[in-house]
C-alpha cells in the first residue's frame, strides 16, 4: 500500500502535529449571572455547578475564571424587580451595571467584560421587547435596547452582546453607542438564535420565561438555514464586529456555512441545555462527560467557529492545557 493515513497518527507528537483543529483559552468565554443583592451565591439547580452571584461577590468567580486561564466573561443580569418597560435593564444603577464596575474596579484590563443586552429578564411579561397588546412592538424596542447597551458601555463594558432578534437592532445599537463617546465598544451579535428547547435551564435561571406566548415571532425557525444567513448578513451590513449561533451543537452546519459567507469572527453559544445533558448523562454513567465535553467543544471549532461561549469554559480551558484537546 502506498496511502497509510495510520503513518500519521502513530503517537501524540506527529497527531499533535498534523492536528486540523487548534483551539485555545483565549476564544473562551464564561457566561456569568448576577442578581441584584448582596452576599449571594446560589447554585442554580438545573444547572449543577452554575451559580447566581450579586455584583459584591463577583471577586469570587472571576478570580476562579483567571485561576483557569479564561478571561472574558459575558454577563446576564436578575433584577428585584420587573416590569412592562424592563426599566432596570438600562437603569444606572442596574444589576448588570453593577457587577460591571465592580468587575472593572477590581481588574481593569484584566478581565474583558461583555454583557448581554435584552429586556427578557427585566420585563414583566418575559418577552424580549416592548408590547403592544399581546405582540412585541419591533420598532419600539430598539431604542430600549440601545438605552441598555449604552448604560453598560457607561458602566465600563467591553462589549455588548444584543439577543433580543428585533429587526434593526444592530443598527440602533451601533448608532446610540457612537453618539455618545462609545464608537469603540464593539458589538457580538446573537445574529442566528433560534426557538430552541435548548433554553430551558437558562429561563429558570434567569427568570425569563415568557408569561404568555413563545418567542417564535422573533427567534428563528429551527428549519432555516438561508434565513439565518440573511439575519447574520444584515446585521453585519448594520455594523456588527462579530455573529453569534446560538445554540450550538444542533446548528453545527449553520456554524459552517456562516463561515463561507462572512469574514467576521464566529461565536456560538453552548447553551444551558446543551451543558445540562452533558452534566447530568456524565452524573448518571451514561457517558463520560469530561471526553464528551472535550469532543463537542472540538465539533464546534471543527465547524467554523472562532469564539465559544460555554458553561464549562474553565474545564476546556484546562483541558487545552492538559493537552487532551488543542
Amino acid at each position: 500500500m502506498i496511502n497509510r493515513p495510520r503513518r500519521l497518527r502513530a503517537n501524540p507528537l506527529i497527531r499533535g502535529m498534523v492536528r486540523e483543529t487548534r483551539v485555545s483559552a483565549d476564544s473562551l468565554i464564561y457566561p456569568i449571572f448576577f442578581e441584584e443583592g448582596t452576599d449571594i451565591k446560589a447554585e442554580i439547580s438545573a444547572m449543577e455547578g452554575q451559580y447566581r452571584y450579586s455584583p459584591d461577590r463577583a471577586k469570587e468567580v472571576i478570580d476562579q475564571c483567571l485561576q483557569h486561564g479564561v478571561n472574558k466573561v459575558l454577563l446576564f443580569g436578575i433584577p428585584k424587580e420587573k416590569d412592562e418597560k424592563g426599566s432596570q435593564a438600562y437603569a444606572e444603577n442596574g444589576v448588570v451595571q453593577q457587577a460591571v464596575r465592580a468587575i472593572k474596579e477590581e481588574y481593569g484590563d484584566q478581565i474583558y467584560v461583555i454583557t448581554d443586552v435584552c429586556m427578557c429578564e427585566y420585563t414583566s411579561h418575559g418577552h424580549c421587547g416592548i408590547l403592544c397588546g399581546h405582540d412585541v412592538d419591533n420598532d419600539e424596542t430598539l431604542k430600549y435596547l440601545a438605552a441598555t447597551a449604552v448604560s453598560h458601555a457607561a458602566a465600563g463594558a467591553d462589549m455588548v452582546a444584543p439577543s433580543d432578534m428585533m429587526d434593526g437592532r444592530i443598527a440602533a445599537i451601533r448608532a446610540g453607542l457612537d453618539e455618545n463617546s462609545f464608537k469603540n465598544v464593539p458589538i457580538m451579535s446573537y445574529a442566528v438564535k433560534y426557538a430552541s428547547k435548548f433554553y430551558g435551564p437558562f429561563r429558570e435561571a434567569a427568570g425569563s420565561a415568557p408569561s404568555f406566548g413563545d418567542r417564535k415571532t422573533y427567534q428563528m425557525d429551527f428549519h432555516n438555514i438561508k434565513e439565518g444567513i440573511k439575519e447574520a448578513i444584515i446585521d453585519e451590513e448594520e455594523g456588527a464586529d462579530i455573529l453569534m449561533v446560538k445554540p450550538a451543537l444542533s446548528y453545527l452546519d449553520v456554524i459552517r456555512e456562516l463561515s463561507y459567507e462572512t469574514n467576521l469572527p464566529i461565536a456560538t453559544y453552548s447553551v444551558s441545555g446543551e451543558y445540562a445533558m452533558i452534566k447530568n448523562a456524565g452524573k448518571a454513567g451514561l457517558v463520560d462527560e469530561y471526553g464528551i465535553m472535550c469532543e463537542t467543544a472540538v465539533s464546534m471549532y471543527r465547524a467554523g467557529a472562532d469564539i465559544i461561549m460555554t458553561y464549562y469554559a474553565m474545564e476546556i480551558a484546562d483541558a487545552i492545557k492538559r493537552g487532551d484537546i488543542g
